[in-house]
């Protein structure tokens, strides 16, 4: 009952239910926008072509697992929010190497939004070179009903425009609705194939082509995989910072002490998607080019998705890229410098220096744990596919977005709750989080 309360709790904020219903619309309308289908495209060879796990078939099933179905259904949304995500990565990396670029995103507000807008016109290039990559690899696998300029014209345009109105959803959402817009649009089509996944394990159960113990390990392996993911993402290391004391006039300020997080996942998904776009680039241009060439085709078989070597080498990648996207968004030196420039300490560390090294060697023996528990989650499917044949793509990439973005949106629930002094959702008022010593 009062898990119940809690929830009904969330109705009787005006400002809180009116971001929920916002975003709900907003999903809706992205749910239905997928359903408007672009002219001239065989789309049930299109979707038999994407069931292949190797070469540009099973990239384009990857790549459809996060628009929700779209791509395979050639609508008008195909593209989705990958454009948008592409281009702030790319960004993101401008932003490290282009001095103007790096002196703008110190410019506060001002320069968030310049960089926004760069972002939205790097993502409109972005979608016309990946709607040009679609057709071409439609008209060249025969998909195209009435291949020509006309066509390519007409398709080009049709899904450049969808996916730059599914950036403009996922900015409303961020502006007017809960959580971030483009988390919750990825979230959306990830979930929107979980009722296809259970209908086609029940009916291959059904037909006895799976035994149902099968059935249950798969479900029991995925619930097992979500609460690994919320139990080490809740999970930080927490630095104690000590504020000295001060005496002014006959006021006494400082002398509180409190805490650093550190995070064992400090970069998130981010890593996990840096690896697969830089992957997934040689894979779309060997496959390309492995359709008039031989020696490409052994180079695609050997970087075949879910096979040793395109294992190994995303492994890799993922713990590469967590260290550097937390290099990124981490600067030991500057928090140091901050809490110095504050009165604060840490117990047993001198200011300074010696601080940010500290805060160095905590980052590596975190950030290692946590590179390395992405890397497994990404491998996962792939590892399960080889003792148990999986009727379906569900990587452990998407499950930490699905989870991650609910935790996320959650948190933020809570905090309007806790702000008009409602509990929290579940019955002991809060998610806190666990201290990883």
């Amino acid at each position: 009952m009062v898990l119940l309360q809690n929830f009904v709790n969330i109705f009787n904020i005006s400002e809180l239910r009116k971001k929920i219903f916002f975003t709900l619309g907003i999903l809706i309308v992205y749910r239905l926008g997928g359903h408007i289908p672009v002219v001239g495209i065989d789309v049930s060879a299109l979707a038999q072509l994407m069931t292949q796990q190797s070469g540009l078939g099973g990239l384009f099933a990857y790549l459809d697992l996060f628009s929700g179905g779209m791509l395979r259904s050639c609508t008008l949304f195909a593209l989705g929010i990958s454009p948008y995500i592409t281009a702030s990565i790319m960004m993101q990396m401008l932003g490290m190497t282009v001095p103007w670029l790096e002196q703008l995103l110190k410019e506060g507000e001002y320069g968030r939004k310049q960089i926004n807008q760069y972002t939205r016109y790097l993502a409109l290039l972005v979608a016309f070179v990946q709607s040009f990559g679609f057709v071409f690899f439609l008209e060249k696998k025969g998909l195209v009903l009435t291949p020509g300029f006309t066509f390519r014209f007409t398709f080009i345009v049709s899904i450049v425009i969808g996916a730059m109105f599914v950036m403009w959803l996922g900015e409303q959402i961020s502006l007017f609705g809960i959580g971030n817009g483009s988390s919750m649009i990825i979230f959306a089509g990830i979930v929107a194939n979980f009722p296809d996944y259970i209908v086609r394990v029940i009916t291959l159960v059904q037909q006895g082509l799976m035994d149902w113990f099968i059935a249950l390990v798969i479900l029991a392996v995925f619930i097992a995989v979500s609460a690994c993911i919320v139990y080490l993402e809740k999970g930080e290391r927490k630095i104690p910072v000590q504020y000295s004391r001060r005496i002014v006039g006959n006021r006494v300020y400082g002398g509180q002490s409190t805490y650093i997080p550190f995070k064992i996942n400090t970069a998130g998904v981010m890593p996990v998607i840096f690896a697969g776009a830089v992957l997934n680039i040689p894979m779309f241009i060997t496959s390309m080019l492995a359709s008039r060439f031989e020696f490409f085709k052994n180079i695609v078989d050997y970087m075949m998705r879910g096979g040793v070597i395109y294992n190994v080498i995303q492994f890799v990648l993922i713990i590469f890229f967590s260290f550097f996207y937390t290099a990124l968004i981490f600067n030991p030196e500057e928090l140091a410098e901050n809490i110095k420039k504050q009165g604060g300490f840490i117990p047993g560390i001198r200011p300074g220096r010696r601080t940010a090294d500290y805060f160095n060697y905590i980052l590596t023996r975190i950030g290692l744990v946590g590179a390395i528990y992405l890397a497994i989650l990404a491998l996962l499917p792939n590892l399960l596919n080889i003792f148990i044949e999986m009727p379906f793509f569900l990587g452990g990439t998407a499950l930490l977005i699905v989870v991650g973005v609910g935790l996320e949106t959650a948190a933020q629930i809570e905090s309007y709750l806790i702000e008009h002094r409602y509990e929290g959702l579940l019955t002991t008022g809060r998610f806190k989080s666990r201290s990883v010593r």
